[in-house]
């Protein structure tokens, strides 16, 4: 395998930061992290890269009356459309509960220069999607745009044969899928430019191999704007 292809190089450095590379492949790919720097520098970048979204999110109790009220303000009545992304009233609002977080900037790997802290969208649940999936989202994006990591802020329980799609919606156009969403667990995306022309990341119930149009077509049960 001719590991000095940059595109090889960086897919298995990705795999390997994320731990996603496991078994034998791991221990193979370690053996040969000496004898190949150019690999090394690829791993010691998405450590680098990384290392602000494995920070965790500090959970707030609310106080019982806040989101039932911030769930009012947000949604309201539903609008009928034959689209759910081309719906104005879904996103008005988001700009209080899902802005951008500051993290702290971490010094890593002998690097001068502070790290650029992820960008941190808070996905809420929506009124379509309340009864349907119990839990929000929050979803932490690298600075340079090509890693996601989305995690869940409660229990998910869904029923059998069914799935949870994560979608990036532009401002006009239709949403593009990110993947399916692994259930409890985070999900991690990596994909080039995830934040060019993508005004909101969005959930919706599909059924259980995901949405077979490449579209949308179950409720949306979780939104944020970024």
């Amino acid at each position: 395998m001719d590991y000095s292809r940059p595109r090889l190089a960086e897919k298995l450095a990705a795999e390997y930061a994320l731990g996603t590379l496991r078994g034998p492949a791991r221990r193979r790919f370690e053996q040969l992290l000496p004898a190949h720097p150019a690999l090394a520098r690829e791993v010691a970048r998405w450590q680098l890269r990384l290392q602000a979204l494995a920070s965790p999110v500090a959970a707030v109790q609310p106080p019982a009356q806040l989101w039932p009220a911030i769930q009012r303000r947000l949604f309201g009545a539903p609008q009928p459309a034959p689209r759910w992304w081309q719906r104005l009233s879904l996103w008005q609002g988001f700009s209080g509960t899902a802005s951008a977080l500051a993290l702290t900037a971490l010094l890593l790997l002998n690097q001068p220069q502070p790290v650029q802290p992820p960008l941190v969208i808070v996905m809420n649940s929506t009124a379509e999607g309340a009864d349907l999936v119990k839990a929000g989202f929050v979803a932490s994006v690298s600075a340079d745009g090509q890693a996601l990591v989305l995690k869940p802020l409660g229990p998910l329980t869904l029923a059998q044969g069914r799935a949870l799609e994560l979608w990036a919606v532009p401002a006009q156009g239709a949403p593009r899928s990110l993947g399916l969403v692994a259930g409890n667990s985070a999900t991690t995306v990596l994909r080039t430019k995830l934040l060019q022309n993508t005004a909101a990341f969005a959930v919706s119930l599909e059924p259980g191999g995901g949405s077979p149009t490449g579209a949308p077509t179950g409720p949306i049960v979780s939104a944020g704007r970024v």
